[in-house]
């Protein structure tokens, strides 16, 4: 399983009324499949996961798995607060026809979670899941940090392909590489270090950019594998603006609304979450022509 590329961490899109707009999002992903991407990401942290009910969860697994393009790596979020509830998601990850699984650290009991508890909970979801689990670390979410000796521990486990880091810090991206053995994949959850990840080793990244702007950040990947720095470089200086504003100041909303501004559906998100504002709105626009008067110039 190689997790080589640009995967969309894809939204969740819901209607006017609340419930999962199914037929929306297989819009989405037949827009994405026209696009070199490696796979997708459901039920992730864009994907809202945490505030939506396991009816939701199974209703959008099924329809990524039907709407997917042949050949896309397709990943579930599947991390809960316990470890058996986790392993049941994972078993239905694999039913709906998912090549992967992704789980995010327990979080709620934080003075609990030690070290020997993580391993202890992701190696009992390793040795019951029957597709490749990879770790998620998302420490400012969940509190919680994957350290690269903890990484080390679990990816000696022969379940365990590889690590979604996501923390924003690169130091420790080169370190977990450096620490874990060669097959071990990782790769980044933030476009504004994926440059900077890759030229450290990293093999991809499951980015919220790429909801709305996934032709750049699929760019920037094949500029990088092509030893074209140079240009890697002046995407990287686009690219992380975008990250900015869009991802970590506005947030899954921002993200939402620049995809409805790019002609996909983003629609509303869910409370509590608030939607932009009317200047937010205009912020995005502006980051978004920005981008594409730049790409036109070129």
């Amino acid at each position: 399983m190689k997790l080589n590329g640009i995967f969309p961490a894809i939204t969740t899109p819901f209607d006017t009324d609340g419930t999962v707009a199914v037929d929306r999002l297989r819009e989405n992903i037949a827009r994405y499949n026209r696009l070199p991407l490696s796979g997708y990401v459901a039920v992730g942290s864009t994907g809202e996961s945490v505030l939506l009910t396991r009816a939701e969860v199974e209703q959008i697994f099924s329809t990524v798995r039907e709407a997917a393009a042949p050949g896309r790596i397709l990943v579930a979020g599947v991390g809960s607060e316990s470890t058996p509830e986790t392993i049941s998601r994972s078993k239905a990850a694999a039913n709906f026809g998912f090549d992967c699984v992704l789980v995010k650290t327990p979080s709620f009991y934080k003075s609990a979670l030690t070290a020997d508890a993580l391993v202890e909970h992701y190696r009992r979801v390793a040795d019951a899941s029957k597709l490749p689990v990879v770790l998620y670390s998302i420490p400012q979410f969940t509190g919680v940090a994957l350290e690269p000796d903890l990484v080390a521990r679990l990816a000696e486990h022969p379940n365990i392909i590889g690590i979604k880091e996501s923390s924003g810090n690169v130091q420790r991206v080169g370190e977990i590489i450096a620490a874990a053995p060669e097959a071990f994949q990782t790769v980044v959850g933030s476009a504004d270090t994926l440059y900077a990840s890759l030229m450290l080793g990293a093999v991809g990244g499951v980015l919220a950019l790429a909801d709305c702007l996934p032709e750049l950040c699929i760019e920037l990947f094949q500029a990088v594998a092509a030893n074209q720095n140079s240009k890697a470089q002046d995407l990287n200086r686009r690219i992380l603006p975008a990250s900015k504003k869009l991802v970590r100041q506005l947030g899954i909303a921002g993200v939402k609304y620049a995809m409805d501004y790019r002609g996909y559906y983003g629609g509303p998100v869910r409370g509590p979450l608030l939607p932009v504002t009317a200047a937010q709105k205009r912020e995005v626009e502006a980051v978004v022509n920005s981008l594409v008067a730049t790409a036109a110039a070129d």
